[in-house]
């Protein structure tokens, strides 16, 4: 599946904005990322296996916040970086 990645995490992915990644549930996806490119899920996901508040992940096209959610084989999976504001 096609994975797209935010500009801020493009530094593990050396310079890649869209990888591909296997898996059947999106903590899998993240451990092939990571696999791939070290340091990768820890920068998405958090010490109790949860979605860092500033990452958004949509699978589908749906917003994902489960990392046990299943992901379809042929879904994209697109993570963004929240911004803040004020």
């Amino acid at each position: 599946m096609k994975v797209v990645i935010p500009s801020q995490l493009r530094g593990y992915t050396a310079g890649e904005k869209e990888v591909d990644a296997t898996g059947a549930t999106l903590r899998d996806v993240l451990a092939d990322l990571d696999r791939r490119f070290p340091g990768f899920r820890f920068r998405v996901i958090d010490e109790q296996d949860r979605v860092r508040p500033h990452i958004l992940i949509f699978v589908a096209g749906e917003r994902c916040e489960d990392v046990a959610a299943t992901v379809p084989e042929t879904a994209e999976v697109f993570i963004a970086g929240a911004l803040s504001g004020g």
